[in-house]
């Protein structure tokens, strides 16, 4: 089992840092290890989106794709990641975005579990640094978009 969490204070609103995490389809632009990403479709649930998406994932010699469900739930501005299909024994991660008087909170949650042994001993390594530069990335990406 690998986690993170993480909890951050950007300057950006709450919506701004939701429509970026939402916008799967444009994660190749700017994520690292982020080969590919396809958005197969979004069915309305009342209130809340189900997308299911496609992600393209490569690392050192491996390049793997898997398939999520991901749930929208704007007016709660929180986004659900559950595994369906691919390298993964499971994978969840959530975010929450929350507005406060300089900007919002970030809250990150990832768990996830690699079938392969191999892959799973090799992230291992640099998870914790792996995941810090996910996040960076999007801080990143905010600061391009809205900065």
């Amino acid at each position: 089992m690998t986690t993170h969490k993480e909890k951050k204070f950007l300057r950006y609103s709450s919506q701004q840092m939701y429509n970026l995490v939402s916008d799967v389809g444009s994660y190749p632009e700017f994520l690292p290890w982020c080969a590919a990403a396809r958005v197969n479709s979004i069915i309305d649930d009342g209130s809340n989106q189900i997308m299911s998406a496609d992600l393209v994932i490569s690392f050192k010699v491996f390049r793997e794709r898997f398939c999520s469900e991901v749930s929208l739930s704007p007016k709660e501005n929180f986004i659900q990641t559950k595994y369906l299909d691919g390298p993964f024994k499971y994978m969840n991660s959530t975010w929450h975005f929350n507005d406060c008087s300089e900007g919002c909170s970030v809250e990150f949650f990832v768990d996830f579990e690699f079938k392969n042994l191999i892959l799973q001993g090799l992230i291992g390594l640099v998870f914790n640094d792996a995941m810090h530069r996910i996040v960076r990335a999007f801080e990143a990406r905010a600061d391009e978009l809205y900065g």
